[in-house]
Order: C-alpha cells, then sequence, then structure tokens
C-alpha cells in the first residue's frame, strides 16, 4: 500500500501502526495528491491511503484520478473532525473507506484488511457523523433507504458488508458461494439506490444493522 499525507509525523505515526500487522507494507509515501498518484502509477498497490486535505492536489482529486487510471487500487480516505463536507466528495469519487486520524490504530489495521479484501470500511465514528447528516431534516425514525424493500437473506448480507466484510467473508459467515453473495451485494445495490459498497456500509449504519451483525 502506499500511504500520503502532507505532514510527516502523522506519516511515520500511521506506518509505525500498520507495521504491527506483518502483512501490510507501505511500499511508498507522498507529501502532496500528485505524489500519491506517480506512487500509485508506479507500484499499482491495493490500497492508497490518503488524507483529504493535502497541498498542489487534494485526497479527493488523487482518488478521482486514481480510481480513472487504475481498477486495482483502492482508497481509504483519512480524515478529522469538521471535515464531514469532504467526505460526501470522497465517496463520489468512490472511496472504500473513511478513517479518523484520531481514530482507534486498531480501526486503521482493520480498515486495510477490508478494503484490501474487497469490502469496505467506515470508522465507527464516521459512520455516526453521516448518519447524523444525512438524518437532519427528516422524521424521526425515517431512512432515506427503502431498507423494507430487501429479503431476510439481503440484509444478513448488508449488516455483514456493513461492518466491512468482502465477499469472501460474507460467503463463509452465512455459508453461501461466492458467486450467491455477489447476487445478493448487486441486488442490495439496486433496491437501495446506491452505486457502491461505501453506500450500502452506510445504509446499514443508518439502519441499524451493524450492531446485529457479529
Amino acid at each position: 500500500m502506499i500511504l500520503a499525507d502532507d505532514e510527516a509525523m502523522i506519516r511515520a505515526g500511521v506506518r509505525a501502526i500498520l507495521a504491527k500487522a506483518p502483512d501490510i507494507e507501505v511500499v511508498a509515501e507522498a507529501s502532496d495528491g500528485n505524489e500519491a498518484v506517480a506512487a500509485v502509477r508506479r507500484h499499482q498497490p491495493d490500497v492508497a491511503l490518503l488524507d483529504i486535505q493535502m497541498p498542489r492536489l487534494d485526497g479527493i482529486a488523487a482518488a478521482a484520478q486514481i480510481r480513472r487510471e487504475t481498477s486495482g487500487t483502492a482508497v481509504i480516505m483519512l480524515t478529522t473532525f469538521g471535515e464531514d463536507d469532504f467526505i460526501a466528495g470522497a465517496l463520489q469519487e468512490g472511496a472504500s473507506g473513511f478513517l479518523l486520524k484520531a481514530g482507534d490504530p486498531r480501526e486503521l489495521i482493520a480498515g486495510v484488511h477490508a478494503v484490501a479484501a474487497g469490502g469496505a470500511y467506515l470508522s465507527q465514528k464516521v459512520a455516526a457523523r453521516v448518519v447524523a447528516g444525512l438524518r437532519m431534516g427528516r422524521a424521526a425514525g425515517t431512512s432515506r433507504y427503502p431498507i423494507e424493500q430487501l429479503t431476510e437473506r439481503e440484509h444478513e448480507v448488508l449488516a455483514l458488508l456493513g461492518t466491512g466484510l468482502s465477499n469472501v467473508e460474507i460467503a463463509a459467515r452465512l455459508h453461501l458461494v461466492e458467486g450467491t453473495v455477489k447476487a445478493h451485494v448487486s441486488a442490495i445495490l439496486g433496491k437501495l439506490g446506491v452505486r457502491n459498497r461505501v453506500e450500502a456500509a452506510i445504509a446499514a449504519h443508518e439502519a441499524g444493522l451493524t450492531g446485529r451483525s457479529t
């Protein structure tokens, strides 16, 4: 994976945390979005961990460029409190995960593992903020997602998807074949009217399904 942040101390701290996971290798660091895009071109990593706000080219613009140039690199955004508006932009550019810089180190490792395996990962605090923002202006107990259209099995798949599990992991958990899970995920995206796994994960958090998935 590659790591991009304009603050050297942040990069050092994140790298030290990731070093505790023997199966995660940071192959390059970048101090701005342009360097991050160049590093992805050079190394073709499974994951790019990008700070949302960076000089020259910010993380959102870098994510968009990475998405255009390669389908093999998933993007996780590093965010801080107060950057909620940027999260919406990153969602539109296909980010697969969101983590708080000041979050639990275990979430950082779990997020990288989840996204590298093809899942989507939302820090619990980021998820809570996104869901709170979506609920503003709506009556209590209502949702913008038609969760009621899902079958019982699709509810189960969505709950596990919301915790960051990949299709392979969901299949193992529910004793299904991977192809069946893929079909369920496709149906879920269509019924909920969402574009990707991250938006589906947000729907799962908003519906309170993730708390019942373990």
